[in-house]
């Protein structure tokens, strides 16, 4: 996800998001555990979708 595509969202699209990558994260990591992973670059991309999520919710709850 691109950071103009997170300023777009709102907060309950958000924390939908964040929770969806998470579940992603955990999966990927499964994956890699088991050796089933091809793709290993996803987890860092997934790791950055998440920060930059959460920078945005710290954002606006401090400018709010």
């Amino acid at each position: 996800m691109k950071p103009v595509e997170i300023r777009e969202l709102s907060a309950d699209d958000l924390a939908a998001k964040l929770k969806e990558a998470r579940a992603e994260l955990f999966n990927l990591r499964f994956q890699m555990a088991t050796s089933q992973l091809d793709n290993t670059a996803r987890v860092k991309q997934v790791k950055k979708d998440i920060a930059r999520i959460q920078t945005e919710m710290r954002a606006r709850e401090l400018s709010a």
